[in-house]
């Protein structure tokens, strides 16, 4: 009996092979049938070994019956999500237990169980033992996809900060020395002199607390981007997002002749990046005694706020003006940079795809 596309009605499906299967393919539509247990074998070879539980026993909420026919059977197909808290639908089967994957569904199918895998590092539960560390520091706490690779860029970032901080601030002199020749005084760069502060402002810090908020940001959000660019790349525009956020921090500053230390403008422009291109992260924010875990854009919305706010309102000696502008730089080489990092990335392409609707 010849088979029929579901979806083309009228065009005869022609047998194929793909990874190792015998399978349906419709020419007109690109959609393919895969007859009982072909998915999972198809997996299997595209993942290099079994992934144990069939594929559809991870099926998200059931989206009723379709108007598409089984080419088997000719029964009513069923739509149901890939996996649950992931809306890529699929057309199943019930009595045949085929499945119907239309052409921009088969990579995510494909890679369903690091999907699965993702999804679950995503939708950790908040625990007490994250509660607690966040009462006590009202730091947040993410929750993102574990990284490939390393990130030494990041952890030498780290350090070179704290080494350069141990080297002048526990002695009187040397913290004069250092802030009057590497501190950013606005004053003197519009003058064109000690240009160079520019950048050797981005890592200095003016206390513990400074540096240990820095640090800790730094080290929660920059993982995942330097996995995501490389090391060098990674490097390369974290320093163009500090010297960015000097030169907003120049037009933006209330009182050109205070100096301006950190690493603040130089991490929101990772903030920036990281908007763009881990959409599908959350991070917790603690309010007094209130843990929440929120989306990347609502956290950082919130961030965004606090310093607009506080650039038109408080004078408190915070560089918001160098936040704001790190940020706009981090934004702006996301946005340029987003297909090429996705291209390179296929799991954050998938999550990153319209369909990937994960819950909080």
């Amino acid at each position: 009996m010849t088979k029929r596309c579901p979806k083309c009605v009228n065009v005869a499906l022609e047998v194929t092979h793909y990874c190792g299967e015998e399978i349906d393919v419709c020419r007109q539509c690109g959609g393919l049938w895969f007859e009982k247990n072909q998915v999972n074998r198809m997996i299997e070879e595209i993942n290099d070994g079994p992934i144990g539980e069939c594929y559809s026993h991870h099926f998200g909420e059931p989206q009723g019956s379709t108007e598409l026919n089984c080419p088997d059977c000719g029964s009513h197909l069923e739509a149901v999500h890939l996996l649950k808290d992931y809306q890529t639908e699929l057309d199943i089967c019930r009595k045949c237990d085929g499945s119907w994957i239309d052409k921009d569904e088969l990579t995510s199918v494909e890679n369903s169980p690091e999907l699965r895998g993702a999804l679950d590092e995503l939708n950790k539960k908040v625990s007490w033992k994250t509660y607690l560390f966040q009462f006590l520091t009202q730091m947040p706490v993410e929750y993102n996809l574990k990284t490939k690779s390393k990130p030494w860029v990041n952890w030498s970032l780290i350090a070179i900060n704290i080494l350069i901080f141990c080297a002048y601030f526990f002695n009187i002199e040397s913290f004069g020395f250092v802030l009057e020749n590497f501190a950013l005084r606005p004053a003197d760069v519009n003058n064109g002199q000690e240009i160079w502060t520019l950048l050797t402002c981005v890592f200095l810090h003016g206390s513990v607390m400074h540096l240990v908020g820095n640090m800790y940001f730094l080290y929660i959000i920059g993982d995942n981007l330097e996995d995501a660019l490389g090391h060098k790349k990674y490097l390369m525009y974290y320093l163009i997002c500090g010297i960015g956020a000097s030169l907003f921090s120049l037009v933006m500053s209330q009182d050109p002749n205070i100096p301006s230390v950190g690493a603040s403008g130089a991490i929101a422009g990772l903030f920036g990046m990281y908007l763009m291109w881990f959409r599908h992260a959350s991070l917790t924010f603690m309010f007094v005694i209130y843990q929440k875990k929120l989306s990347a854009v609502w956290f950082f919305a919130i961030w965004i706020a606090i310093n607009i706010f506080g650039l038109i309102v408080l004078q408190d000696g915070v560089d918001y003006g160098a936040h704001i502008g790190g940020f706009v730089v981090g934004l702006v080489i996301g946005y340029f940079l987003k297909e090429k990092v996705l291209a390179e990335n296929p799991l954050i392409k998938l999550l990153n795809q319209p369909e990937a609707v994960l819950k909080r």
